[in-house]
C-alpha cells in the first residue's frame, strides 16, 4: 500500500524518468511513480522489441509515455523532475539540458532515503560492497527478531521506491550503493547515517575516462555530508583518500570515523566465507554493526550463521565426478579474481580449473596473471575484447593450459573435461560480460543453470 505521503509528493507531478532496464529496478520505480498519479514519460535507447518484457508489465497505465530507442531534448525541459538510472554518462547532455533548466535530478535510493526519513546504513566499495551490506542485513534481521529490515540499492530486481512500501516507524534500511547511485547522494547533498566504504581500486574507468579522481569523487558521498552523530566506517588506506578528498574540497571528516581491517575482527567472531577479503569485509560490517548498538555476542552468533551472496565465490556443489565448483561471476576485475583464487588456491596442488575472460575494461592485469600461474592447471577463455587483448599472455610459455571457447556452454563443458577428481572449478571471469551476455546476471543464470546439471544430488 502507497502511504498518502509519498503519493501526494507525485500525484500531478511531471516526471521524465531516464533509464527503463530489464532488471526490475527501474521497472519498479516507474510503476510507484504511476501508481501515485505522477505524469510520466519513460525514456530508454534500447527499442520497445528489447525491452518488451519491461514494457508489458507497464501496459495498464495510461499515465506513463513510452519514449524507447532514444531520447529527446524536449522530454527534460518543462517537467518537474528527472529521475536518471545508474550509469547514465556524467557528460550526458540531457541531464546537463535539464540542470541548465533547473529542474531537478534525482535517483531512486536518494529519493528513498529522503522520503522514507529511516535510519540507512550504507555501503559502497570497488569490491567487497555486496557481501559487507547482506551481512550487515542478516545480522540485523536475526538480530531484532521479525523486525523490519529492508534491503535496497544495488539490488538485483529491487526497486528502491517500490521498498516505500515497506517503511514502518522503526524500520532500518541496509543499502548497496554503487558509484553511480552515489551520485544521486551528492547531487542532494546527503549522506547515510552509517557509511561503509570498504575498498577503493581501479574499475569503471571506461566510465569515468581514466580519471580516478572522478571515481572517487562519487564514492566520496556515502561519506562526504554526514553529521558529527554520523559514523563512518572505513580501512586505513580509504580513510586517506577522504582525508585528501575532504581537503581538497573544502569540508571537515566531523563524524565518528572507524577503522577495520581483518586483523581487526575479535578472533572469536567465525567468518563462513572463504578468503581474507571476507574477513575483511566481515570486519566493516562488524563495526557498523557496534554503531547501530548491537553488541558483540549477538553479533558474532548471527555472523556465523550467514550463507554468503550468489556470485560471489557461491559453492554451489560436487559434480558426480568429485569437482567442486564455485560460482564467482560477479568477480568483474582483476582483483576479484585475484581473491578468489587466492581463497580457493593452493600452490603445492595447483587444482583449480578458471573460466574467465570477457570485455576490456582497461585494467592492469599483470598480477592476475601471476595469481592464475600460482594456482591454477587450466583457464578456459570466454569471448570477448578483454581476452583478445591478452593473446600473448596464453601463447606464452607457462605452465597453465590455456584454452579458448565460443560460448559459456561449451566452457562448462571444457572445464569439467580438464577437470580431475578432487580439483575444483570456478568461474570468476576480470573482464565484463558486455558482448557475449545481456548483463552479468544473465552470466551467471547460464552458469548455474549449465553446472546444475552436472551436480550430484
Amino acid at each position: 500500500m502507497i502511504h498518502e505521503a509519498y503519493r501526494a509528493a507525485f500525484a500531478g507531478k511531471k516526471i521524465t524518468v531516464m533509464g527503463l532496464g530489464l532488471l526490475g529496478r527501474g521497472i519498479g520505480d516507474v510503476q510507484f511513480l504511476a501508481e501515485c498519479g505522477a505524469e510520466l514519460i519513460v525514456t530508454d535507447l534500447k527499442t520497445e522489441e528489447q525491452l518488451a518484457e519491461s514494457v508489458a508489465k507497464l501496459a495498464g497505465f495510461k499515465n506513463i509515455e513510452l519514449r524507447l530507442g532514444e531520447h529527446r531534448l524536449e522530454d527534460f525541459e518543462g517537467r518537474d523532475m528527472i529521475l536518471k538510472a545508474a550509469g547514465v554518462p556524467l557528460d550526458s547532455p540531457f541531464i546537463l539540458h535539464a540542470e541548465d533548466k533547473g529542474i531537478r535530478v534525482a535517483m531512486s535510493a536518494e529519493l528513498f532515503a529522503e522520503l522514507s526519513g529511516i535510519p540507512i546504513i550504507a555501503v559502497t566499495g570497488t569490491r567487497g560492497k555486496s557481501t559487507t551490506a547482506y551481512l550487515i542485513h542478516h545480522v540485523l534481521q536475526e538480530a531484532t527478531e521479525g523486525g523490519v529490515v529492508l534491503l535496497g540499492g544495488n539490488v538485483r530486481g529491487v526497486s528502491n521506491l517500490q521498498l516505500l512500501k515497506e517503511v514502518q516507524e522503526d524500520a532500518v534500511m541496509v543499502m548497496e550503493l554503487d558509484s553511480w547511485q552515489l551520485q544521486g547522494f551528492g547531487e542532494s547533498k546527503r549522506s547515510p547515517n552509517i557509511a561503509v566504504f570498504t575498498t577503493f581500486l581501479d574499475d569503471h574507468l571506461n566510465y569515468y575516462k581514466d580519471d580516478r579522481a572522478s571515481y572517487f569523487h562519487d564514492k566520496a558521498n556515502i561519506f562526504r555530508y554526514q553529521h558529527a552523530s554520523d559514523t563512518f566506517v572505513t580501512t586505513p588506506d580509504v580513510l586517506k583518500l577522504a582525508q585528501a578528498h575532504a581537503k581538497e574540497h573544502g569540508y571537515q571528516l566531523d563524524q565518528d570515523v572507524v577503522l577495520a581491517d581483518a586483523s581487526t575482527l575479535p578472533d572469536d567472531v567465525m567468518v563462513p566465507l572463504l578468503g581474507e577479503h571476507n574477513r575483511m569485509n566481515a570486519a566493516l560490517a562488524y563495526e557498523a554493526l557496534r554503531a547501530v548498538g548491537l553488541e558483540h555476542e549477538e553479533i558474532a552468533a548471527h555472523i556465523a550463521s550467514f550463507k554468503g551472496v550468489p556470485g560471489r565465490l557461491e559453492r554451489l556443489g560436487v559434480t558426480k565426478e568429485n569437482v567442486l565448483i564455485y560460482n564467482d561471476n560477479n568477480a568483474t576485475t582483476p582483483d576479484a579474481t585475484i581473491a578468489a583464487l587466492r581463497a580457493l588456491g593452493d600452490e603445492s596442488r595447483r587444482d583449480i580449473v578458471l573460466i574467465l575472460g570477457g570485455a576490456d575494461k582497461k585494467l592492469d592485469t599483470k598480477e592476475l596473471f601471476a595469481t592464475i600461474e600460482k594456482f591454477v592447471k587450466v583457464a578456459v577463455w570466454l569471448p570477448g575484447t578483454g581476452t583478445d587483448a591478452h593473446a600473448d599472455y596464453r601463447a606464452a610459455a607457462s605452465e597453465v593450459r590455456h584454452l579458448t571457447v565460443q560460448s559459456l556452454d561449451e566452457a562448462v563443458d571444457v572445464a569439467l573435461r580438464e577437470a580431475s577428481s578432487g580439483d575444483i572449478m570456478v568461474l570468476s571471469p576480470a573482464f565484463a560480460s558486455f558482448g557475449l551476455f545481456v548483463n552479468e546476471y544473465d552470466r551467471n543464470d547460464q552458469f548455474v543453470a549449465l553446472v546444475g546439471k552436472h551436480l550430484s544430488a
